[in-house]
């Protein structure tokens, strides 16, 4: 099992090239970072559960900028997103940053994708909450098409365009390892059917997570499919949730490093989670 770490990256804490070093120097195989575009002053509903956004949330850095850094600052840490929000992206310059940043870093590059759930951001950006699922699937399929096709054509519902050339391809082939987040009526059909993988929500409990687990692989073995691999993000982990998560046969956890101001806090923090991981 892979352990890694995810953390939001703001202008408020250590950069991604100090960040990703320090990770990697401490044997981490991993760095993923969230998305938000922006906050909206008025929200309806924020997230369940939550008194407000955390302040991260609105300062944090576009994720493939701070990507492009960790990728130059390191040499075997993969990279990826915990989640991209393609419902609020376009597909074809998506793909080229993508395809761009994969091959650049070596084929370190992992894609978490999500639908999101701050309306008022998606509608910022004039994706309508009803149809962002809807949305995805095109997004994903149309983006796969491009990375794949010399000259890559699409004709949906949301997404359209004519035959098209874009380079470079990434170098992981035939695309980057896509992970997708939620878990909803559908999120498992839409993993088998467009996926490599599921990225757990975060917040999750242990038996939440053994409940997906064990959805996934009834689905799986139903087909007659191999099992699909399982990244789950642990925010304060706990001595004995890696051992049950390795149990679990989960692929990778990302251990939560939440967003701190100084050098010293983040450092120790890390070291904190390194002894986690050796016992």
């Amino acid at each position: 099992m892979h352990v890694g770490i995810f953390s939001p990256i703001t202008d408020e804490t250590p950069g991604p090239s100090e960040l990703a070093g320090e990770i990697e120097a401490r044997g981490f195989e991993s760095l993923f970072v969230p998305e938000h575009t922006h906050i909206p002053v008025a929200i309806e509903a924020i997230h369940p559960g939550w008194d407000q956004i955390p302040r991260a949330y609105g300062r944090t850095y576009d994720p493939f900028v701070s990507l492009a850094f960790a990728a130059a600052a390191t040499t075997t840490l993969r990279l990826g997103t915990a989640v991209t929000l393609l419902v609020q992206r376009d597909p074809i310059t998506f793909a080229k940053e993508t395809a761009s940043l994969d091959r650049l870093s070596g084929g370190r590059l992992e894609l978490g994708i999500g639908s999101g759930w701050l309306r008022e951001e998606m509608q910022n950006h004039g994706t309508n909450p009803k149809t962002r699922v809807s949305l995805q699937t095109e997004r994903i399929d149309a983006v796969t098409t491009i990375w794949t096709e010399e000259h890559a054509e699409f004709h949906g519902k949301y997404v359209n365009f004519d035959p098209i050339q874009s380079w470079p391809k990434p170098l992981q082939r035939p695309r980057p390892p896509l992970w997708l987040g939620g878990w909803g009526p559908s999120t498992h059909e839409r993993i088998l059917a467009q996926a490599d993988g599921w990225l757990a929500p975060t917040g999750l409990s242990v038996n939440e997570i053994e409940r997906g687990v064990a959805e996934l692989r009834q689905l799986t073995d139903a087909r007659e499919l191999p099992p699909v691999p399982v990244t789950v993000t642990l925010l304060d982990p706990q001595p004995g949730d890696l051992e049950q998560m390795r149990e679990l046969g989960v692929y990778r956890v990302l251990c939560g490093l939440l967003p701190a101001t100084s050098s010293e806090a983040v450092l120790g923090r890390l070291d904190d989670l390194a002894i986690l991981v050796t016992q």
